[in-house]
C-alpha cells in the first residue's frame, strides 16, 4: 500500500514540475517578445527620428545661409546646436536614458505575477 502511494506522489510531483517548467517557459516567451517589440520600436523611432533631425537642420542651414550670406558660418552654427545637443545628452543619460530603461527591463522581468 506504501509503495502505491508513492508512486502516486512521485507521479504527481513529476507532473507538478513539468507544469511549472512549461509555466515558466511560456512566461519568459512573452517577456522577451514583448522586451524584442520594444527596442524593434524604440530603433524605428531613432532611424526617424535622425531623418527628421536631419531635415530640420538642412531647413535650418538653408535659412541661416540666407541671413548670414556665407554657408559655412551656418554649417557651424548647426553643428554647434548639434554639440550642446550631444553635451547635454551625455550629462543627464542617466536620467534621459539609464534609468528609464532599467525601470522597464526591472517592471518586465521583475513584476509579480498575476494568480489568477
Amino acid at each position: 500500500m506504501n509503495e502505491i502511494d508513492y508512486k502516486k506522489l512521485f507521479t504527481e510531483a513529476r507532473r507538478f514540475f513539468s507544469l511549472e517548467w512549461d509555466y515558466t517557459k511560456l512566461t519568459a516567451v512573452e517577456k522577451m517578445a514583448v522586451l524584442l517589440s520594444s527596442i524593434a520600436f524604440v530603433a524605428v523611432v531613432i532611424i526617424i527620428g535622425t531623418f527628421v533631425l536631419h531635415h530640420m537642420f538642412a531647413a535650418l542651414i538653408s535659412v541661416l545661409t540666407s541671413a548670414l550670406g556665407c554657408a559655412w558660418g551656418a554649417h557651424l552654427i548647426a553643428a554647434g546646436i548639434l554639440l550642446i545637443l550631444l553635451l547635454v545628452l551625455f550629462a543627464f543619460k542617466k536620467q534621459l536614458i539609464v534609468d528609464p530603461v532599467a525601470r522597464f527591463v526591472s517592471k518586465l522581468f521583475l513584476k509579480p505575477e498575476d494568480n489568477e
